[in-house]
């Protein structure tokens, strides 16, 4: 009898340390091990923002796809979209938290790196002239509400109507278009001519006909969301290393606070 209590003993000794033990690795596992968000990036953000945190998953499109995706229910943790209005709209819909600037551009002419300066595209000026290729996004992502606006502002809407033009689901595809020589030049963000250096040339645009590229994330409200994962990811992203890494891309940075 006196072996058999002295044997319970012990294994519920052994049981207390183990449930100890796990406490304490539960307590010390870093934040991110508990599940990283998934974060719904706009195209132009799909190189600078797994060079900031790889742990989340990623799901890169244009903005505006991205946006219909959360409307319909898609597992999205964090929106980070390319303009402030598909973060606004969700807002206001009630399926995302109030959405942060985090970061700016500014619009760029992308042509093949190979084509030769004389008989390539030197400027805008030479896409007025007609005859060419050009590729830019669709009218509902927000590369191509920016073209369209600059050229609006540069009374240089002819580009579209005297060229032959592909329109493109978002900046990557563009950029893409134009990299393979399938375009003789598109309208692309700055951060996306820098990935594509060697394959482009990319061309500067005049800053008076610049629409205010401005980039905004939310946390998406959804049941299941993974809301400490999504608050942790916009504190980095808003934070002196996301800050950092964005302007080691190419991109601008708004005022703080």
């Amino acid at each position: 009898m006196h072996r058999f209590v002295e044997h319970r003993r012990r294994v519920a000794g052994a049981v207390a340390l183990l449930a100890i033990a796990a406490a304490v690795l539960v307590v010390a596992l870093p934040a991110g091990s508990q599940g990283a968000p998934t974060v719904y990036g706009a195209a132009s953000l799909r190189t600078v923002l797994p060079a900031l945190d790889d742990a989340p998953r990623y799901s890169f499109a244009g903005s505006d796809a991205l946006q219909m995706q959360i409307e319909r229910g898609a597992p999205a943790d964090v929106f980070a979209s390319a303009s402030a209005k598909q973060p606004q709209a969700l807002h206001a819909e009630g399926r995302c938290d109030t959405p942060v600037t985090f970061a700016t551009n500014r619009l760029v002419l992308v042509v093949p790196a190979k084509a030769p300066e004389g008989a390539g595209v030197a400027s805008l000026g030479d896409l007025t002239t007609g005859r060419r290729r050009v590729a830019i996004g669709t009218a509902g992502v927000p590369v191509g509400a920016y073209t369209r606006t600059l050229l609006a502002a540069l009374k240089a809407t002819t580009v579209l109507d005297r060229n032959t033009v592909s329109q493109e689901k978002d900046v990557a595809s563009v950029l893409a278009k134009v990299a393979l020589g399938s375009a003789d030049a598109g309208f692309v963000y700055h951060t996306d001519a820098l990935t594509a250096r060697g394959r482009v040339r990319e061309i500067a645009l005049p800053a008076r006909g610049q629409p205010p590229v401005t980039y905004q994330l939310c946390a998406v409200r959804r049941a299941g969301a993974n809301a400490d994962g999504a608050r942790a990811f916009i504190e980095h992203m808003t934070g002196a290393d996301g800050r950092r890494e964005l302007a080691r891309h190419g991109f601008g940075l708004p005022p703080r606070g």
